[in-house]
């Protein structure tokens, strides 16, 4: 571990120099595959030639190659074998994303990210007792690929989980075939009987399912507390959906001011990011040497058909862009429909500030997923509340009435008062966001937003009838149609404006 951190202080030190021999090892090593001949990767010299070469690319665009390499060709965007495919766990789209996972993508990218998250933590907190006990994480599960019974899909979790080494399966909880369970609902019942047992320290997943877990654990024990049940947890590593709406829920459930939450950035495409300074939130150290080379657009350029992109030396702070990665599983100059900003340029440091395609926008107001969950996270602290889940979309403007934004959040704890509530999320938006604020004066195009307090469990039971429940599927927080907004309410019987 200590040798590992000598090398992520070696990119933090030369990043160019890092990303710079990767892009050329990319290069080189896929030059002879059928992508690499198309663009001439064997006379590649330069990231100019590249860009100029090679077209930015989306999962629609790839799509053609990786069903072919579904169905058993090899060769095509990387040389390596590939018999894993994580599916996408966005809810999205209707059509699952498959991504390539090759060998070298799971060893370079997906396990040195999970062994760098262990060095850094450790090297945060030398004293930590971590390795006293078990790690639990909630996985997904995979099944044989449709078109091709020798390889296999499923989320990028249960594709991690089903590739550890034995050293790695011994330190975790539950045992492998509860993990990769199909049936949520019986996954978590299993969970709960298995790990109570264990001497849990740790704990990795996504916040929203990791929560249901520990609620369920409470009931069946009896127990006011996690840590009545497990007396040394000490670390829950996160990812997938920001965690500030959520912090106040695990204080109340894991009431320890010794507890150590760590933020990591990590997809079906790959693992990007961790949090490596104690007390930040939200704030992760860009990981350089994984495999992936990184590009970025500006969002004002996004809409462009063949949109010009900054290598990592042309950056500047607190800019919004589209992440764009090229990797050692043969996905090319692809938009991974993650926007980040930068809070740091030395070291490169990031947060996620929301999905390409969740935002309202309905009125030129361009509100993002960051700003959501800043005023959401604001407003539960000026009125007590504590949130599971929300969602938001556009009300559009009919005749003799102005539009507006619609909430529906399930609350854990309800607030105060669900007006001060309404008040504090509405003015927050207003401080961050100059284009909200200047839609929202005198309520000339947007009125006060409408927040519904809906009941427990609408969010589950949404995803439940999408055949969505469980792994790392998660809700859509902001949309630009009512689509997700009006299925929500219909499914759970609630009645919109």
């Amino acid at each position: 571990m200590k040798k590992r951190i000598h090398d992520i202080d070696l990119f933090r030190k030369y990043p160019h120099e890092v990303q710079a021999e990767l892009f050329q090892n990319l290069i080189s090593t896929a030059k002879n595959t059928e992508w690499g001949r198309k663009y001439g990767y064997a006379d590649i010299t330069t990231m100019a030639q590249f860009q100029e070469r090679v077209p930015v690319s989306t999962y629609e665009g790839l799509y053609p190659y990786i069903e072919r390499v579904m169905k058993g060709e090899q060769n095509l965007l990387w040389p390596s074998k590939i018999e894993w495919f994580a599916k996408s766990s966005g809810t999205t789209n209707a059509r699952s994303k498959y991504i390539p996972v090759s060998p070298e993508a799971l060893e370079e990218c997906h396990y040195k990210g999970g062994k760098d998250m262990l060095s850094i933590y450790v090297n945060l907190y030398p004293e930590t007792k971590l390795f006293t006990g078990k790690g639990l994480s909630i996985g997904g599960s995979h099944r044989p690929n449709e078109f091709n019974t020798k390889t296999s899909c499923g989320d990028v979790s249960a594709v991690i989980m089903q590739n550890l080494p034995i050293w790695a399966e011994a330190m975790r909880t539950p045992p492998l075939k509860v993990a990769l369970m199909d049936n949520w609902e019986e996954k978590i019942e299993k969970m709960v009987e298995l790990t109570v047992q264990e001497n849990v320290t740790s704990m990795s997943g996504v916040p929203t399912w990791t929560y249901v877990l520990l609620k369920r654990i409470l009931e069946v024990t009896g127990k006011s507390n996690i840590l009545e049940v497990w007396p040394n947890l000490e670390l829950f590593t996160h990812g997938a959906v920001a965690f500030g709406p959520y912090r106040q829920l695990f204080r109340e459930i894991i009431p320890s001011d010794k507890m150590n939450y760590l933020e990591v950035y990590n997809a079906s495409e790959g693992f990007f990011g961790i949090q490596d300074q104690a007390g930040t939130e939200d704030e992760m150290l860009l990981m350089l040497d994984y495999g992936v080379y990184y590009e970025f657009i500006p969002m004002d350029q996004f809409e462009e058909e063949n949109p010009k992109t900054l290598t990592l030396d042309q950056v500047e702070l607190g800019k919004n862009y589209a992440l764009v990665i090229s990797t050692n599983a043969g996905l090319w100059r692809y938009k991974i429909g993650d926007t980040v900003k930068f809070t740091s340029l030395d070291p490169y440091r990031i947060k996620i500030s929301g999905r390409t395609k969740h935002f309202i926008n309905a009125f030129g107001e361009e509100v993002i997923v960051e700003n959501a969950e800043e005023a959401i996270t604001k407003a539960c602290n000026a009125t007590g509340a504590i949130i599971t889940n929300f969602t938001a979309a556009p009300v559009y403007m009919e005749s003799g009435k102005r539009g507006g934004h619609e909430w529906l959040i399930e609350f854990e704890k309800e607030p105060s008062s669900l007006q001060r509530f309404t008040e504090v999320l509405d003015t927050t938006l207003r401080e961050i966001n100059s284009d909200y604020d200047a839609k929202r004066q005198k309520d000339i195009a947007l009125q006060e937003p409408i927040v519904h307090a809906m009941p427990p469990n609408s969010f589950m039971n949404w995803l439940r009838h999408k055949g969505k429940l469980g792994g790392q599927n998660k809700v859509p927080r902001l949309s630009n149609s009512r689509e997700y907004l009006e299925e929500i309410m219909e499914v759970n019987g609630v009645r919109g404006i």
